[in-house]
């Protein structure tokens, strides 16, 4: 269950706060193709799974943006907030891809509200996510995420 902040106060009062971690997610190779085909990469290092064998990583990986994109997915489980009128994507102030993903690899993420700052528009959070890749000491992808909550 994700936690439900009531309002932006209470979001902005849990400035600080760890939010906990997600479920594991298993990376497929259906889900690599399919993000292949949504933004016309097509590398051979994530969709040609023979050529991809006898590569660096001894198969195919996941591209760093499908991993990236995930947070959007881990967010809905981490937290959700009554009485806005929209939480929308607003950035990314940082983003790193430390290991590559190995395609039927699992992650899960973790994030905290690293910051909250009103605007005209609504509040900008911040928050600050590891995405981890079993079996990893290395993380996924670590980023700084801005989410615009609406009133």
């Amino acid at each position: 269950m994700p936690r439900t902040f009531t309002g932006v106060d209470a979001v902005v009062g849990a400035v600080g706060t760890q939010l906990g971690e997600t479920e594991w997610l298993e990376i497929t190779q259906e889900q690599v193709n399919q993000f292949a085909e949504a933004t016309g990469d097509h590398q051979w290092i994530h969709v040609d799974v023979e050529r991809a064998a006898a590569g660096p990583y001894g198969g195919t990986i996941a591209h760093g943006y499908l991993t990236l994109s995930l947070i959007a997915r881990f967010g809905a489980e981490l937290f959700d907030v009554d009485g806005v009128s929209a939480k929308l994507n607003y950035g990314v102030n940082k983003v790193r891809f430390p290991t590559p993903v190995p395609v039927g690899a699992r992650v899960r993420a973790g994030a905290s509200i690293a910051g909250a700052q009103e605007t005209p528009a609504g509040v900008q959070v911040s928050l600050q996510w590891v995405v981890e890749l079993e079996g990893s000491t290395k993380p996924a992808c670590v980023a700084e995420t801005v989410v615009l909550l609406v009133p």
